[in-house]
């Protein structure tokens, strides 16, 4: 999405000064221009040290399984900062090249089980309805309101209790996404991009071929589970809590605006410093959110010397895990719920 086609022209609504659209462009402008260097020693620092974890896990198989797991785990991490990679090359930002883009990163999505162009077409679709009410269900995590709730079907009610039980959407539903969901195109996607995910699928079925012949298919099963599931669930944990926070801001479209649901419908996510690292600063997701042609490694930066980023109030790793009590929207409120909330409503109504 380039900076011309960003839409919503009004304030930021509660941080202060509230510039115009123009001024905040040429704030974020700053901090767009991709470097070589940098961009290919965080590839260095992140492919070497993954490849590197698989050698060592292999020689270790002929030793023990408790030196093979925490390697395997430890390779998960390497691998969410894989895919910062590869989500930095689907907005073009990684590199100046559109072709080192996308080059790399079908190949890093690849290693992250995630078809690059039909990810790229879905994921623009979320920053540019991010925060909307009117516009949920594409690239984002199934939210109702108060309201649709208690409308809604039994079924449709014990479906969506199911699907936001925490076991469910932290650990089985981030392996089907990346092992069966994104196996198969959107029926809304172009034929290149299908056929982008059928290239996806034929690399991931080779590179499984090799690596289960040399660490025996059982091993390789067991390790490439390991190493999924950790990647899998921190990448849908973070993408949930920078979107389901307490202060996050939603609108109805008459209401919304692109910079100010960027700013508070996205959070600034306060990690340690080695959490910070290997999530390759996306927690910095107000910026990134605002402007995404901006470098993973270059959103500190921005976050740090610009008053309009670090008036944001930042959400700690303690105060996230609220996060696992919300459930739904209150739009009276304006604010995101538990079930509790529900035996209010009713004796409201």
């Amino acid at each position: 999405m380039n900076d011309a086609e960003v839409p919503g022209n009004g304030s930021l609504g509660g941080h202060g000064h509230q510039p115009e659209a123009g001024e905040w462009k040429e704030i974020v402008r700053k901090y767009q221009q991709p470097s070589y260097k940098r961009s290919c020693w965080q590839m260095t620092n992140t492919l070497v040290p993954y490849v590197l974890l698989w050698v060592v896990m292999y020689f270790a198989l002929s030793v023990s399984w408790w030196l093979v797991a925490p390697l395997a785990f430890l390779a998960g991490a390497f691998l969410v900062r894989t895919f910062i990679i590869f989500h930095d090359c689907t907005h073009g930002s990684f590199f100046k090249s559109r072709r080192a883009n996308d080059f790399w990163g079908f190949v890093m999505g690849v290693l992250a089980f995630t078809p690059y162009h039909h990810w790229k077409w879905a994921h623009s679709l979320h920053h540019a309805s991010s925060g909307d009410l009117d516009r949920r269900g594409m690239g984002d995590v199934w939210t109702l309101t108060v309201q649709e709730y208690l409308e809604s079907s039994r079924w449709k009610r014990l479906s969506y209790r199911l699907v936001r039980n925490p076991f469910i959407l932290f650990v089985l539903a981030p392996l089907f996404l990346f092992v069966v969901w994104h196996r198969f195109p959107d029926r809304d996607a172009k034929k290149r991009v299908r056929l982008w995910v059928h290239a996806t699928n034929l690399a991931l079925v080779l590179m499984a071929f090799a690596l289960g012949s040399l660490f025996g298919f059982g091993n390789y099963l067991i390790i490439q589970s390991i190493v999924l599931l950790v990647a899998s669930t921190a990448g849908v944990w973070l993408f949930y809590v920078q979107h389901q926070f307490e202060d996050v801001s939603w609108e109805r479209r008459e209401d919304w605006d692109f910079a100010q649901a960027a700013l508070q419908g996205s959070s600034y996510y306060q990690l340690p410093r080695i959490l910070q690292w290997f999530s390759g600063n996306i927690g910095y997701h107000h910026i990134h959110h605002l402007s995404p042609h901006i470098p993973n490694y270059r959103l500190e930066k921005a976050h740090e010397a610009e008053p309009l980023f670090n008036a944001v109030k930042p959400l700690t790793l303690r105060g996230s895990m609220k996060s696992f009590t919300f459930r739904l929207w209150d739009e009276g409120r304006r604010k995101l719920v538990g079930y509790s909330a529900l035996k209010t409503v009713r004796v409201k109504s």
